[in-house]
């Protein structure tokens, strides 16, 4: 079987506002197994950014090793692409991300890449703030080595071998929030209604968006009793908000009643629009954010949605305060200091 898919196209494909077609955000033919919600995420993917008409050569995507980090070869092929090695993508796009701020990062991961060895690394791009746009792709086993449990697969849940998974889950929604993260949210890889507003306000966040997709694996962690399973999600989801993502160019009209509906807007004007289902929610307290969370997982609920979100957040160019110029960009004569300067520096020591 081929991975390239055929050159030809239909001449009169729609285009976005910057003159691409949808084909032209895609990637080669997926080799993962058939009805894998990874495939369904990078589908997703590719309609956000098709719709938001960002030019392809603006984002740099970045993974490490597993089933998920193979999917950019899946998307974007028009883009810049690293692949690291295991748990290894977070200082991979951080340098990228200081070195070149005028990109859109997005880095897609697994449960397996950043729940276990890549678990250092993930916690340092969210305490500083790195703004890119986190994906994991959450299938609770590792897929490419016969789906052994990972670190999110559920305590109690079984495998598709029988096995007991004996070890208490780490939520990676619970850890971002508890570290600070500035954007958090949870979807499922079968509901793309949801996942493509969600991947939209995640690219115009100004600092680090995180996104738990929950993913099924349709080989080895798809059975009775897997709580990642497409039958356990679909009947134990919880969905917080009905969202819609509203261009900085288009006027937001509410339609809703007073108090049930909210606009957050976002750094570049843009906004994300929340209709409630859930009484007296508000993404932007993280404290109700963090009730809500432990009442979800109180109940066996898989908690969908937007869950918190601060616009006022400063993301690390901010925090350490570099140069609007990409570092790239630099000359000599930009970075060598004036005789002045020196002879400041000089006045210090002695």
């Amino acid at each position: 079987m081929s991975y390239i898919k055929p050159p030809f196209r239909h001449p009169d494909l729609p285009i976005n506002e910057v003159g691409y077609s949808k084909k032209d955000y895609e990637g080669a033919i997926s080799t993962l197994c058939a009805g894998c919600g990874h495939d369904s995420i990078s589908g997703a993917i590719v309609q956000a950014c098709y719709e938001m008409s960002i030019e392809p050569h603006r984002i740099a995507k970045f993974s490490g090793i597993g089933c998920s980090s193979k999917t950019p070869a899946y998307f974007l092929s028009n883009s810049h692409g690293f692949n690291s090695v295991h748990g290894r993508m977070p200082s991979v796009t951080t340098g990228a991300n200081l070195a070149n701020r005028d990109l859109i990062y997005l880095g897609v991961s697994g449960d397996g890449d950043t729940a276990s060895i890549g678990m250092g690394q993930f916690v340092h791009a969210i305490r500083r703030n790195l703004n890119m746009t986190y994906i994991v792709m959450n299938n609770g086993c590792y897929g490419l080595t016969k789906g052994q449990d990972s670190a999110t697969a559920d305590f109690g849940s079984l495998s598709k071998g029988g096995s007991t998974n004996m070890f208490q889950a780490i939520d990676l929604v619970g850890l971002s929030m508890e570290l600070g993260a500035t954007f958090v949210a949870r979807s499922f890889s079968g509901d793309k209604t949801q996942l493509i507003p969600l991947i939209k306000a995640a690219m115009s966040h100004q600092g680090f968006a995180f996104i738990d997709v929950i993913s099924p694996c349709v080989t080895f962690n798809n059975n009775v009793g897997s709580t990642k399973s497409y039958d356990y999600v679909r009947d134990h989801v919880e969905t917080l908000s009905m969202m819609d993502f509203v261009p900085d160019k288009t006027e937001i009209l509410v339609d809703y009643a007073e108090g049930d509906s909210k606009s957050v807007e976002l750094h570049d004007g843009s906004a994300i629009q929340l209709h409630k289902l859930s009484s007296g929610w508000d993404p932007t307290d993280r404290n109700l954010s963090f009730d809500r969370l432990h009442q979800s997982r109180d109940k066996g609920e898989i908690l969908t949605g937007l869950i918190y979100i601060e616009p006022n957040g400063s993301e690390l160019h901010s925090v350490i305060n570099t140069v609007n110029k990409p570092l790239n960009s630099l000359l000599e004569k930009d970075l060598m200091p004036s005789m002045e300067a020196l002879e400041l520096i000089n006045e210090d020591h002695r």
